[in-house]
């Protein structure tokens, strides 16, 4: 008997041994992408995102050169730099664990396929749906174009009639009549 008690033994202290090393490799996963950002920019660099590893928004930065942009264009930009940002995750996530835990290991590839449906690719960019508009309207003065500004000419006024004065005998109300006929 015991031979099987040394064998359980050694069975509970290799699952053990087995157990923290699963521990320690996925508490590492856990610290390198607790660190992971992903930022990603618009083509014309007016709009940045950076979001965490868990796909939350950090940081975003809109550029002066946006303010010429409508904003429902701009909002759109945000929204779809941020889908772009989170779909990058699952690779962020795969890159990590193929150097900590190992891409063999069943509960990784789980993890991995969950953050995959956590976070699509994003649809492909569509047509700009705000074209710009033919022409520029503007609501305040040109500067380069700034003229002195002069006064509008003076309106001929008209004379007033002359008022009619009331004496202290006069029974007329301010309507013309008198007040009793």
């Amino acid at each position: 008997m015991p031979d099987s008690i040394d064998a359980s033994d050694a069975m509970i202290d290799n699952w053990t041994k087995r157990l923290e090393e699963n521990a320690a490799r996925y508490q590492a996963l856990a610290d390198r992408m607790q660190g992971q950002t992903v930022t990603e920019r618009s083509k014309d660099g007016s709009v940045q995102v950076t979001i965490d590893s868990r796909g939350l928004l950090k940081n975003l930065v809109i550029a002066e050169a946006a303010a010429g942009k409508r904003m429902a264009e701009v909002s759109a930009q945000v929204m779809q730099l941020v889908q772009r940002a989170q779909a990058r995750i699952p690779e962020l996530l795969q890159q990590a664990m193929t150097e900590t835990t190992g891409t063999g290991d069943q509960a990784a590839v789980e993890i991995v396929r969950e953050a995959q449906s956590t976070f699509p690719a994003p649809p492909p960019e569509p047509e700009p749906a705000f074209p710009e508009p033919d022409r520029v309207r503007r609501f305040l003065p040109d500067d380069s174009a700034e003229q002195p500004r002069t006064p509008p000419p003076a309106q001929p006024q008209q004379p007033q009639p002359p008022r009619r004065r009331r004496s202290v005998d006069d029974d007329d109300d301010d309507f013309g009549g008198p007040i009793l006929s």
